[in-house]
Parts: structure tokens; C-alpha cells; sequence
């Protein structure tokens, strides 16, 4: 679950039955006093991941070395099971839109994102995790789909896959492709987590809004995605009108009961991977 400031208090207070969390690297990274020691204490008690939103790692800039020192000296703090971001840039002439905006798959983007990638994986000194975002534009320079961009991205790296099945579906509704496609184009083998969250349907378009629960086709999404990755971790994501903690712990019940629901994979799924 996705460990949310409102909920620090009673987490170390009550000590959840939640399996691991996930913080906002950008949270935690610039932050001391309590917010730290807290975190410092509940990485003592559960396992922790970090999961960021600020990297850029498709930026036409130069990375920035000083977020990448800070985000190590946390992960090494808390004992990080993983770093992650987002397969996406986040801003221009050094300003942060705070968006994760889309990338255009080309070869030439695949081959600067992979040197930078390389370079942020020395720096860390463990692999890199990426997620697909959700996305609301393409590009029509673009000349793969972004399955094997994702792909060839952790083949040529070596880096790992964090595979959000909600923004699979968002963008397939939104860009009208198969989800099906998506799931069997990315290399299951390199998945080490996968999300689920909410989004808003705005009739012609789909927001992830992470402010609801899951919705139905996610769900049927994450059991095919299961078949196919394995027990890999799974998290839950809850970002604007977070409920109370123990809303949250019986929509994590949701996944457990669809994680242990695995359907059988179709035929034109298995051949892959």
C-alpha cells in the first residue's frame, strides 16, 4: 500500500496487517525531523520501496546529480527494496511541471534513455525500476508502441519493470489499443511490481486520477497480468481524497482475493515470454 502522511501515526501505532509500502521519493528525500524519523521506524518494521515522480529520466537535460545523491542517501537509509520512476520527462529548462509528460519512441529517444539509465543505475548502484505512466497524447514521430520501447529499454539496461495495469488500461482506452497488447509485449521476467489505482471516466477519455477505487476491467486486467508475471508484489495506490486506513486495507483484501483468482492464460498471451 502506498504509505500516506495521514496515515504514519496509526501505522506505527497499530502495525497494519499490509505487507510492504511504498513511499513518494520526493516526500522523503529533502524532509528531516519527524517525517524521517517515522520513516526510519516503519522501514524497521515493514519492507519499504520508493517510487518517484521527479527523475525525468527522457529529458532532453542533463540529469540532475544532486536529486540523484539525495534519492541514494534515502534508499540507503531505509534499506529501499527498490528505486522506481516513471518512463516519461517532467519538465524543461529547469522547471518541474509536476506532470509525468509522454515520451515519443523512436530510436534515437530509446538510445539517450538508455544512456541516462545506465548512468542513474551506477550512481544508485542497483537497478532502476520504470513504470509505464498513463498517458493522454502520443507523438506522431513515434515508430514503435510503447510495449517495445519498454522492452528494449530493459534489454538494452538491464533495468526492471514496474507495470501499472491501471495505466495500461487508461491509455489503451485513450489511444485505442488493446490492453491485451500491451501485457504480452513487455517482458514479464523484468516485472518486479505492479500497481493498481483508480481513474475517472470522462466519457471520451479516461483520467488516472488515483482518487477511487479499483474499477472492474482493471481488475479482470490484473488477473491476466498476474498470470503472466507470477507472484510478483502489488501495490495499491490511493494519491487525492484518501480514505480512512481501513478503507484502504479492504480494497488491498480486494487484491488479494483477485492475485489469488488466476484465470488461465489465453493461448496468443502464453506464447509470449
Amino acid at each position: 500500500m502506498g504509505l500516506r502522511a495521514q496515515h504514519m501515526a496509526q501505522v506505527l501505532a497499530e502495525r497494519p496487517p499490509v505487507d510492504w509500502f511504498e513511499i513518494i521519493s520526493e516526500n522523503f528525500m529533502d524532509s528531516g525531523g519527524r517525517p524521517r524519523q517515522d520513516l526510519r521506524r516503519i522501514a524497521e518494521r515493514y519492507p519499504v520501496a520508493m517510487h518517484g515522480v521527479s527523475m525525468s529520466i527522457g529529458a532532453a537535460e542533463p540529469l540532475d546529480i544532486g536529486y540523484l545523491r539525495r534519492l541514494r542517501r534515502l534508499a540507503d537509509e531505509i534499506g529501499a527494496r527498490w528505486v522506481s520512476d516513471h518512463v516519461c520527462w517532467t519538465g524543461v529548462a529547469g522547471l518541474n511541471t509536476h506532470e509525468l509528460l509522454p515520451m515519443p519512441f523512436t530510436e534515437e529517444a530509446l538510445r539517450h534513455t538508455a544512456g541516462r539509465v545506465r548512468i542513474v543505475q551506477e550512481m544508485l548502484e542497483r537497478p532502476l525500476v520504470l513504470e509505464n505512466p498513463s498517458t493522454y497524447a502520443t507523438f506522431r514521430q513515434s515508430t514503435m508502441p510503447e510495449w517495445e520501447f519498454v522492452a528494449r529499454l530493459c534489454e538494452e539496461t538491464g533495468c526492471r519493470l514496474l507495470l501499472d495495469v491501471n495505466n495500461v488500461y487508461v491509455s489503451a482506452v485513450n489511444h485505442g489499443f488493446d490492453p491485451d497488447d500491451y501485457l504480452r509485449g513487455v517482458p514479464h521476467d523484468r516485472v518486479v511490481e505492479l500497481h493498481l489505482a483508480g481513474h475517472a471516466d470522462h466519457g471520451g477519455h479516461l483520467i488516472d486520477t488515483h482518487d477511487r477505487p479499483v474499477a472492474e476491467p482493471v481488475w479482470e486486467l490484473y488477473r491476466t497480468a498476474r498470470a503472466l508475471t507470477g507472484p510478483v508484489p502489488t501495490l495499491l495506490e490511493w494519491d487525492d481524497r484518501v480514505p480512512p486506513l481501513p478503507d484502504l486495507l479492504a480494497e488491498l483484501d480486494k487484491a488479494r482475493l483477485a492475485a489469488a483468482d488466476r484465470p488461465p492464460v489465453p493461448d496468443r498471451v502464453a506464447r509470449h515470454g
